[in-house]
């Protein structure tokens, strides 16, 4: 691996501990609120509607500059998001500008691995990449927890009885874990400063913005109509749509089956993290030209949900989402990488990541309004394990038979795709 991929997974590192520990902390803010439960479900669509809006602009912004510099102000975006929550504003619309430097962040941090890398070592830099996002969530929720721990609050509070600084300015446990996660957002920003530029050639914006708007539907037309990257953008934004929600549906199953608080319901997205890790890991040994024949995983994924509705106890838990999140690292890895690469081959990087993040986040936030609605109409979090099982299941069964009736019918497009897939001078390396 070129040097320049290793601040890439130190930046992203960072931001992603933030991000995932920001969530954690949004949850409990609204609780110490009093908000409904149905507001507490609304924190993943909120974060999501940036990605969809923006979606036809930042990933042309990101072609346009260096994508370092993409990353630095994304990241100063995020720290706006948490500056608004703690100076007032309520918490869903501040997350949803955390959400918007994270629409900007994507196209830009999985781009540039499309120009670092040759087509080869895709699969083992994006399981890398993913496996150290799981250890940055397993961290972040073990660090946001931490901060929103009572005695730590009070005894922030004895230190500081002279100015009396906190509690005039962070007034409650998950305010003084919004002040630190600042503070990793703005160590991932220094970082950032340090990718190197890569040898692509920037794309200018155009004078008129909104002519992108256009282009932006033919890119993701192009990339539904590839006979591999259909395969692949379907799985993955089946895969996020559902996983986006799944954060917010383990903290509701741990208080309903556990009797968890968030803090404690943190430490199960942690688990679930570790199997996405190793999961992860073990999928990059795949090759790019192998990367769909994964698709079972994903319909076993569905199946496996179901088993959370009778687990009661803690020593069953752990290891089903162990279980659960191995199958889910296993199946996104690789298909992650064959979308990146057929996308780069079409459109270019940032581009093809921007349509990518827009199916993905649209089905975040059709999900996530779903999800939102039905909790708001009384339907408990055993009806919503039910619904995200059998949907995975199912849609994964209606794509592993569109991918072999491509292979009967387009037999020799698929051919000529996968050779690409399997020469490393493809982008000129």
């Amino acid at each position: 691996m070129k040097r320049g991929f290793y601040t890439i997974m130190a930046a992203q590192f960072f931001s992603s501990l933030a991000d995932n520990a920001l969530f954690i902390s949004a949850v409990a803010l609204l609780r110490y609120m009093h908000e409904p439960d149905w507001k507490k479900a609304a924190l993943v669509p909120i974060f999501a509607v940036f990605y969809v809006v923006l979606a036809p602009f930042v990933g042309a912004v990101a072609d346009s500059l260096p994508k370092g510099r993409v990353m630095f102000f994304s990241n100063a975006i995020k720290v706006v998001g948490c500056l608004m929550m703690l100076l007032g504003a309520h918490p869903l619309p501040a997350y949803a500008v955390v959400g918007l430097g994270a629409a900007a962040y994507s196209p830009a941090k999985y781009g540039i691995l499309t120009e670092l890398l040759p087509p080869s070592q895709l699969v083992k830099a994006n399981g890398w990449i993913e496996g150290l996002t799981i250890v940055s969530i397993i961290l972040g929720a073990v660090v946001g927890g931490m901060l929103m721990h009572p005695h730590l609050f009070d005894l922030l509070l004895q230190m500081d009885l002279q100015h009396h600084f906190i509690d005039r300015h962070i007034s409650s446990p998950p305010k003084l874990a919004i002040a630190v996660i600042m503070v990793f957002y703005l160590l991932a920003s220094v970082i950032n400063t340090r990718i190197p530029r890569t040898d692509a050639p920037l794309q200018p914006l155009p004078k008129n913005i909104f002519s992108l708007l256009p282009e932006f539907w033919q890119c993701n037309k192009l990339l539904w109509q590839d006979k591999l990257g259909q395969i692949s953008l379907a799985s993955t934004t089946l895969f996020w749509g559902v996983s986006g929600n799944l954060r917010y549906l383990v903290l509701a199953w741990a208080a309903a089956a556990l009797r968890y608080t968030e803090p404690q319901a943190a430490t199960l997205e942690g688990v679930v993290a570790i199997g996405t890790a190793l999961g992860a890991v073990w999928a990059s040994r795949i090759r790019l030209e192998r990367a769909l024949d994964v698709m079972p995983l994903g319909i076993a994924m569905g199946l496996v949900t179901l088993l959370l509705i009778p687990i009661k106890t803690l020593w069953l838990a752990v290891p089903f989402f162990i279980m659960l999140g191995g199958l889910g690292g296993f199946l996104v890895v690789p298909m992650n990488a064959m979308l990146q690469h057929r996308g780069h081959s079409l459109m270019g990087a940032g581009r093809s990541i921007a349509v990518q993040n827009f199916n993905e986040q649209a089905a975040i936030l059709g999900l996530g309004v779903a999800y939102s609605f039905i909790t708001k109409c009384g339907i408990g979090v055993y009806g919503a394990v039910a619904f995200f099982g059998l949907l995975v299941a199912g849609c994964m069964v209606l794509f592993q038979w569109w991918h072999k009736h491509n292979l009967a019918q387009h037999p020799a497009e698929i051919e000529r795709l996968l050779e690409q897939a399997r020469n490393d001078d493809l982008h000129g390396h």
